[in-house]
């Protein structure tokens, strides 16, 4: 993505983030129950480990910049946003804030699964600090720009992970913000929707929103950032240009391990490796098995009438499945009943979208992966 926009910097300091730390309490063993935790704590037999996310982190933003926080899985830099969002309270330290700001994190994270789209927008609206009369007077707008159409009407629970980010990024950036701050979500949807979602956040862009920006794609830092810091276990280790910061970035993503020296290395046992070579083969077998069930429903969705609504209800049923609100039996129980269901009758229980291209895209690709194997075969 490239913004076409160079950032309009100010001296005026929007974002101060003054030694910020940010410890979290873990258990040293697991404990599975209420009851268990209760009589542990009574015998004090409890026992704790300190996690430091962010070690006395200090750095400015001034109004107009647009700063990278890049950093290996693991760094802190999601836990850094939402520091600074307000999500989290800081152990140690302050952060001070001026103007609006419009979070782009975990889209969609602060859903009710039985309420409607429509009912989620007053909700998630409230999280991020709109009043109800914006909500009311944005809300066709929203509805509009998340391609939802009927679906706004049905409970969250039956969305795909996809319809729940395009509705939460509707709602976030249905708001002028002063200060924007996007945690790896510039590839909502699909590729239609990715690019008007591209589109609106290039518009902030160019009113001169300040950003704080994490991707691991360091061209799209490169392309919309002036600035960055580089963090590593919870530290900074590098503040500055961004090009500058991104090469130290990029180094230490191609040579992790410099201090090999001090690296402490375990040499498998045989019994181990034959344990790994089992996993590995267990879990191919257990992917190949979930792919084969999924071709098999497609072939049959394919059968019946309306395969177009049939498809997107099956969507919602693996997007459960996937998630853990459905059992095994309880999936393949509720995929039959949808096979066998009258999608017209009156007495239909699913609420169905008009939406008619997602089941021919899933054929289309099933096919042509079908072919590239067919004529790798033959070759």
């Amino acid at each position: 993505m490239n913004t076409n926009t160079e950032p309009v910097i100010t001296d005026e300091v929007v974002i101060k983030v003054e030694h910020v730390t940010m410890k979290f309490t873990l258990n040293k063993e697991k404990v599975d129950n209420l009851k268990e935790y209760f009589i542990r704590m009574l015998k004090g037999k409890l026992e704790y480990n300190n996690f430091v996310a962010l070690n006395d982190i200090n750095f400015e933003v001034k109004k107009g910049d647009r700063l990278a926080i890049l950093g290996l899985n693991g760094a802190g830099k999601s836990t850094l946003l939402k520091t600074i969002v307000g999500v989290y309270k800081p152990t140690d330290g302050k952060i001070t804030k001026k103007g609006v700001i419009a979070p782009l994190l975990e889209l969609g994270a602060g859903f009710d699964p039985n309420y409607s789209g429509r009912e989620n927008i007053y909700l998630y609206g409230a999280i991020l600090g709109y009043s109800r009369s914006y909500i009311e007077n944005k809300i066709d707008e929203i509805i509009e720009f998340s391609e939802l159409g009927k679906f706004i009407e049905v409970p969250v629970k039956n969305y795909s992970s996809g319809m729940r980010a395009r509705l939460g990024f509707s709602i976030a950036t249905a708001v002028e913000p002063d200060i924007l701050i996007l945690d790896e979500v510039l590839s909502v949807g699909d590729a239609k929707f990715r690019k008007k979602s591209l589109g609106k956040v290039k518009a902030m862009f160019d009113r001169g929103v300040t950003v704080l920006f994490v991707s691991h794609s360091i061209e799209q830092v490169k392309a919309i950032c002036n600035k960055a810091i580089l963090l590593e276990h919870g530290n900074i280790i590098a503040h500055g240009d961004v090009d500058e910061v991104a090469a130290i970035y990029e180094e230490k993503t191609v040579r992790p391990k410099e201090n090999v020296k001090q690296a402490v290395v375990v040499p498998i046992t045989a019994e181990e490796k034959a344990e790994e070579k089992l996993a590995v083969a267990e879990t191919k077998k257990a992917i190949k098995k979930e792919k084969k069930l999924e071709e098999s429903i497609l072939d049959e969705i394919a059968k019946r009438p309306d395969p177009d609504k049939r498809y997107l209800i099956f969507l919602s049923l693996e997007n459960e499945f996937d998630e853990g609100h459905l059992e095994r039996e309880e999936y393949e129980d509720e995929v039959k009943k949808l096979l066998e269901a009258d999608l017209n009758a009156e007495n239909c229980p699913y609420e169905i979208p008009p939406q008619l291209s997602r089941f021919e895209e899933a054929m289309l690709k099933r096919n042509e992966e079908n072919e590239k194997k067919e004529k790798k075969n033959e070759g």
